[in-house]
């Protein structure tokens, strides 16, 4: 005998409507490649790009095929790459910068229920009003937590490095050293907060929540 399950749907399009909308997918992915991104040109300028060490290699490699040059013009050439790597990490700043407003504007758009901060509110709600069977509900209340963390540390980030991008042609905020620390600072709880999330996801794929991912691509049920 089928089994008639209600599902919601899309009154305009008559289509069941998603867990996940594709605006809140098409952020979630573009967002993990810029972040991965900025990232990755932290770890090369830090490694690969480092100004001292590659000051000492162009000057070696200069002086093995007979030219000569001072300390002072082999770090220029070397910071010289390392700025071309900020370069790119600046341009997934702004990037990100992009993305976020997106993520403001959307959350005014999306349908009530797909709210973040309704659902925020709910859980939280549901977790100080119910008294038994908590487990779920205090998974539930700690991921959202996370998740609104997270957002304020994107944004900080955002800030944070606009000032940064900024200061030589605003002279206030290049007198602020503060911002670069915040930046720095925030970039590691990010980086913490990724491991987690995907420690999360990896745990909760081979337990009871499996199709996670799946569902972020597309879309997942309600």
């Amino acid at each position: 005998m089928a089994v008639i399950e209600p599902n919601r749907r899309d009154i305009r399009q008559g289509a069941p409507i998603k867990k996940h909308s594709a605006s809140i997918r098409l952020w979630h992915w573009l967002n993990a490649i810029v972040i991965s991104g900025s990232l990755l040109t932290v770890l090369l300028h830090s490694t690969l790009l480092d100004n001292r060490h590659n000051a000492g290699v162009i000057k070696d490699q200069l002086k093995e095929a007979g030219a000569t040059i001072t300390d002072d013009q082999a770090f220029h050439a070397a910071h010289e790459l390392g700025d071309s790597v900020w370069a790119v990490h600046t341009y997934f700043g702004y990037v990100l910068v992009g993305l976020v407003v997106f993520r403001l504007l959307l959350e005014f758009f999306q349908l009530a229920d797909q709210k973040f901060l309704r659902g925020l509110k709910n859980v939280y709600q549901r977790y100080k009003s119910i008294q038994q069977n908590r487990e779920q509900l205090r998974h539930d209340f700690w991921v959202k937590t996370l998740y609104a963390m997270f957002y304020v540390m994107i944004i900080v980030q955002c800030i944070t490095g606009l000032c940064l991008a900024f200061e030589d042609d605003v002279p206030a905020l290049k007198a602020i050293h503060a911002f670069r620390e915040i930046h720095s600072f925030t970039m590691y709880l990010i980086i913490g907060f990724i491991l987690v999330h995907l420690a999360g996801v990896f745990l909760a794929e081979r337990k009871d929540s499996a199709g996670i991912v799946s569902d972020m691509i597309n879309g997942g049920k309600e």
